[in-house]
């Protein structure tokens, strides 16, 4: 026997990492995002594993009572993908599980089945993980699909619409046209990291044609010089409820996805709109439209509006035409004229070839919001910073007819499991949490300020995307996973039942002997918030009332 085997076999016939309540010594309770056994371990999984594990036992060398569990997050639709591409033969998985994850051919006939999939590669990570010597509490791990834990997202979720947190109307979504259901990132083997951008519509006009320039910010709308259109593009004339819109043909599919009400009129070339003005309907101002190769037919509308003085890119456009327009500045930021143009200078950027401007780009829009101010004489939004003047200008151009809204993915293609292309559909009966909800972002920014983040600079990070963050579609139609309790066609998706699961790990082994099926909310409520009758809870649950009570001591003993 090699020092690696000797060593793994002595810790795991000690039980050395297995957590148990200490009150001589003080808590650490550890975690890290748990993985989706989907496919053999790579070493990314080992940076990620390897971190905490480091950490881990620092703290017992300190003298720490040190948790460290963890768990298979095996709920959303990849395991479902997966088995129904191996039961129709398709070559490219069956080469990467046969060849790549070297899964005997036997078990891979296995695989048509999910679980089997979910089983023998979590087996597979816990082995590797072991052997890489991880010193986790093997005792707490669980499966996301188990009963118990199901009973636990039950409780989750009842809890927050409870609190209002969870509501029901129009969401947009990624949406599978072939499986014919929204995906999450689980879901996706291209894009995952993709999220749906709410764009703005602004719309200006030539004569009775509108020309609907998206953008991520409104607010610039007063600072607009010209317009641009590609003139290599052939754009359609498209009726979008009863108003006739030049969109490019791309955009034209998009808007019928989100299930606009949306009929082709005809074409026109972007080349004959080129030199002629349009009407910018915040103050009425009369603007040329110009020529820009770089304007790319299929993101967003492909119209686009031109802030030189707010936005690097057509500052360097103009540059690059010789035109003489002059930037417009309606942002105050320090006293700096035409923001764009002294960053521009400060990076030292010579064309739009320049790799730079997309840093340009984020320097500006950051600077903007954190310390801009809509400039005096802007009429109503005069003085307000950038992030409500945002927010208002869009709401006022919507109320007033002269804008509309337009979801675009942040980076293309979405691709499903199933090899599908991902659209954004507009799903009118969606259930979402409500992070959009004001009280419930002053209060997570209230834990935050109480939290040590390392490296501190990150805490910014987390301040921007707390404010950002809108309504999160929380449920699907198929797949793995827990289905919602007041509404049971809808199943809670994947990154909305592993949000604070955490939790689960302190009790998980000592759920396993009680029967789901007896497990209620105020189970839950008594172990974990301390509330309620414990001998009704007891009888309920059918455990004595000192189990339940062992519970609870577990919970704060381990937390």
């Amino acid at each position: 026997m090699n020092a690696e085997d000797k060593w793994i076999k002595r810790w795991r016939d000690d039980d050395i990492f297995k957590a148990e309540p200490d009150p001589e010594k003080k808590k650490f309770f550890l975690t890290v995002a748990y993985p989706y056994p989907s496919g053999s371990m790579h070493v990314g999984h080992g940076r990620t594993y390897t971190v905490p594990d480091v950490i881990a036992r620092f703290k017992r060398m300190q003298g720490f009572n040190v948790l460290f569990p963890m768990a298979w997050h095996v709920t959303g639709s990849p395991v479902l993908g997966i088995a129904e591409r191996i039961k129709i033969g398709d070559p490219k998985t069956l080469k990467i599980y046969g060849d790549l994850y070297r899964v005997p051919e036997k078990k891979l006939e296995s695989f048509r089945e999910p679980l089997n999939i979910v089983n023998y590669f979590s087996k597979e990570y816990r082995e590797n993980m072991t052997r890489l010597g991880y010193s986790i509490d093997w005792s707490r791990q669980f499966l996301t699909t188990t009963p118990q834990y199901s009973r636990f997202i039950t409780w989750q979720f009842l809890s927050l619409r409870d609190k209002g947190l969870v509501g029901k109307g129009e969401h947009p979504v990624r949406y599978c046209p072939r499986c014919d259901n929204p995906v999450g990132d689980h879901d996706l083997m291209g894009g995952e990291s993709a999220s749906i951008n709410e764009f703005t519509v602004v719309k200006f006009r030539v004569d009775d044609l509108i020309l609907p320039a998206a953008t991520l910010r409104p607010e610039t709308v007063f600072g607009v010089t010209n317009m641009w259109l590609n003139p290599q593009v052939t754009y359609l004339k498209v009726l979008v409820d009863g108003e006739e819109w030049l969109l490019s043909r791309e955009a034209f599919e998009k808007m019928r996805d989100c299930g606009r009400d949306v009929k082709k009129l005809g074409e026109v070339s972007g080349e004959e709109l080129i030199g002629r003005d349009c009407i910018n309907p915040v103050n009425n101002e009369s603007i040329p439209i110009l020529a820009a190769s770089f304007v790319d037919p299929a993101y967003a509308t492909g119209v686009v509006m031109s802030v030189p003085a707010h936005a690097p890119y057509d500052y360097v456009a103009l540059l690059d035409l010789k035109s003489d327009i002059k930037p417009k500045t309606i942002i105050d930021l320090d006293g700096v004229d035409a923001p764009a143009k002294a960053v521009v200078k400060e990076l030292g950027i010579r064309d739009q070839k320049d790799n730079k401007l997309e840093e340009a780009t984020e320097v500006v829009y950051r600077r903007e919001h954190s310390r801009g101010r809509m400039s005096s004489f802007i009429e109503g939004y005069g003085g307000l910073p950038v992030d409500e003047a945002r927010e208002k200008i869009s709401s006022d151009l919507a109320v007033s007819g002269g804008g509309d809204l337009f979801y675009e993915f942040s980076e293309s293609p979405v691709v499903c499991r199933c090899g599908s292309k991902c659209v954004i559909k507009l799903i009118k009966d969606q259930w979402f949490l409500e992070y959009s909800s004001p009280e419930w972002k002053d209060k997570t920014l209230t834990c935050l300020s109480n939290l040590s983040v390392v490296p501190s600079e990150t805490r910014q990070n987390f301040e921007y995307f707390i404010g950002w963050l809108k309504n999160w579609a929380c449920t699907r139609r198929v797949g793995l996973g827990t289905r919602l309790p007041w509404d049971d066609k809808w199943i809670i998706e994947p990154l909305s039942d592993s949000t604070i699961y955490m939790a689960y790990y302190t009790i998980a082994p000592y759920l396993e002997d009680i029967d789901a099926s007896k497990i209620s909310r105020d189970f839950f409520d008594y172990v974990f918030l301390g509330s309620g009758d414990a001998v009704e809870v007891a009888e309920s649950a059918e455990i004595s009332s000192e189990v339940l009570d062992f519970r609870r001591r577990i919970w704060w003993a381990t937390t």
